[in-house]
């Protein structure tokens, strides 16, 4: 979330909101995007989510898994254009 917050638009406040941040209205931007990713993580820590890829991942896959996130369709309807090398460095930064 954090790495698309910027090319979110007004999205993330709407998620602020609906996930009962309160004040957003009186927030910058810039604060209710980190206030919803903020609430998203504790969510995904309330119900078990691991908040990183430690011994999931091993480095000798991520090129592997950046390529498959590249190929996957899906990917075009991302926020941000990633490039492979800013997958890469995302997977590198949850390990």
């Amino acid at each position: 979330m954090r790495y698309n917050a910027p090319a979110t638009g007004e999205k993330y406040c709407d998620i602020a909101k609906a996930m009962g941040v309160e004040g957003v209205d009186a927030m910058t931007l810039e604060e209710a995007r980190n206030a919803a990713c903020d609430a998203v993580a504790k969510l995904s820590q309330d119900v078990g989510i691991l908040a990183n890829l430690k011994g999931i991942v091993k480095e000798e896959d991520i090129d592997f898994l950046a390529q498959s996130a590249m190929d996957d369709a899906c990917h075009l309807g991302n926020p941000k254009n990633p490039k492979k090398e800013d997958i890469i460095n995302l997977y590198k930064s949850l390990m």
